[in-house]
């Protein structure tokens, strides 16, 4: 039920809100300005209601203070005598409306009502925009195909078709790098949810103080900086797949409304009392031991089990190394189309030397190295020189190139990466989302990049 504070040092003020709460709206009263912001910091309000002539705060000095600090709450000014000047001065100050005392009996209600139904309509439209958004960037990431022939990946495969028709949960486990979110993909696209939503959620990337928060909602005021309510995970994958990657990262209290979910198909926004259905397929991912970790106390055993109903295994690029030469062509041909260059060639050598390559980053690192070389390399023909490994290394791990004065490739690119990503926050003064935008990258890889340069402080 929608909130509204009525606030004059009159004792008028309990007939306003009397009127008030008659149009089926909860109700409180404050008899100065002080009092109100106190009543405000302790519970949201949807509309303010306040007199102009009072002792101490006058009304326009309430609308000021109110939306300095509670911006989305809405303000109403009454006043004795109107006058033009006085309407005008409030609305400056941010008042969403203006009501002579003289018309109140007829007036209010109407004005009440209105405002009432541009903020359902703006919240309607915030919520429509933030759904908006998410799948914009979701239909702006890569949907590419699982690319192989080896035996190991047609086994993967053949047991996405078999899982895709059910709605059974699934835990995909795989080193950094495999693609368990192409798997994830997969599955969702084979599924009968195929036309819901895919949501991907990098549970390693968030605050743990947020988690909470971004898997199932928050309503406004539900804690410091819940400036309006907001939809979380859970309910924009309604009707289609959330995919928890690295969900041995959500914390043990969390864990255990995750386990509702996959228990009961409900849950709660925070700081609601609405409990809220969910149809969703839940696919998750990890790259660490879970098994262990049960073990060890650090992962619930229960929600383990209700995870793991279809365990799925993803092979690291070492252990399916025929399949280098078409990941080579997919990634060559996808970063010449994308940066408009003429496409590039490996010589049998530079294949070869790949083919040795240890790959602990399995395939997002043969991506970046494949991103890497084609932006390098001067000539069509990309050689073993052109490639950043050390081809005497390569079969047991990663080597850096060295530059003719001493400093490897890597480093200087991880340089420019750090002051490019220092400048941004800069920039953004700070503010992770800007930055993110910024630098033309997912809030969550900003977080990673930041922990990896040592600048989660910043």
């Amino acid at each position: 039920m929608s909130r509204i504070l009525v606030v004059d040092d009159d004792e008028m003020r309990h007939a306003v809100a009397e009127r008030v709460r008659r149009m089926g709206y909860e109700t409180s009263v404050a008899a100065s300005g002080q009092e109100a912001l106190e009543l405000l910091r302790a519970q949201t309000y949807d509309l303010v209601i306040t007199d102009y002539r009072m002792d101490g705060m006058n009304g326009l000095e309430v609308v000021a203070a109110v939306k300095a600090e509670f911006p989305d709450t809405d303000v109403m000014v009454l006043t004795a005598v109107g006058t033009i000047g006085l309407a005008v001065e409030a609305m400056r100050k941010g008042a969403i409306d203006f009501v002579e005392k003289s018309n109140l009996a007829e007036v209010l209600p109407i004005k009440v009502g209105k405002v009432m139904e541009h903020r359902a309509a703006r919240q309607d439209r915030e919520r429509l925009e933030e759904e908006n958004r998410y799948l914009r960037e979701e239909i702006g990431d890569r949907y590419g195909e699982i690319v192989g022939r080896s035996v190991r990946i047609r086994e993967v495969l053949a047991m996405v078709e078999k899982i895709a028709a059910t709605d059974s949960s699934v835990l995909i486990y795989g080193e950094s790098g495999t693609g368990k979110e192409l798997v994830a993909r997969a599955i969702h696209s084979q599924s009968g949810r195929r036309n819901g939503p895919f949501v991907r959620v990098n549970c390693g990337a968030l605050p743990r103080e947020l988690v909470e928060s971004e898997l199932f909602g928050h309503e406004k005021g539900a804690f410091t900086g819940a400036m309006r309510q907001r939809r979380g995970k859970f309910e924009l994958a309604e009707r289609g797949t959330i995919f928890l990657d690295e969900i041995g990262d959500v914390p043990l209290d969390v864990q255990v409304k995750l386990l509702r979910v996959l228990q009961e198909k409900e849950y709660d926004r925070v700081g609601s009392e609405k409990t809220l259905a969910a149809d969703v397929r839940v696919v998750a991912a990890t790259n660490q031991p879970l098994r262990e970790m049960v073990k060890e106390g650090a992962f619930r055993e229960d929600l383990f089990y209700r995870l793991e109903v279809i365990p799925v295994r993803l092979p690291p690029l070492r252990d399916r190394k025929e399949d280098i030469p078409e990941l080579v062509e997919h990634f060559v041909r996808k970063k010449c189309r994308e940066m408009n260059l003429p496409l590039k060639r490996l010589t049998p050598e530079a294949m070869k030397a790949l083919e040795n390559y240890w790959w602990p980053g399995n395939v997002r690192e043969l991506e970046n190295v494949i991103e890497r070389t084609i932006v390098l390399a001067d000539r069509e023909e990309v050689g073993v020189h052109d490639l950043p490994l050390d081809s005497e290394d390569a079969p047991t791990g990663p080597a850096e190139a060295v530059h003719p004065g001493g400093t490897s490739l890597k480093k200087d690119l991880e340089e420019q990466e750090r002051d490019r990503i220092v400048q941004a926050m800069d920039q953004a003064r700070g503010v992770k989302t800007r930055a993110a935008e910024l630098l033309g990258i997912k809030t969550s890889a900003l977080y990673y990049k930041l922990d990896k340069y040592g600048l989660g402080k910043t």
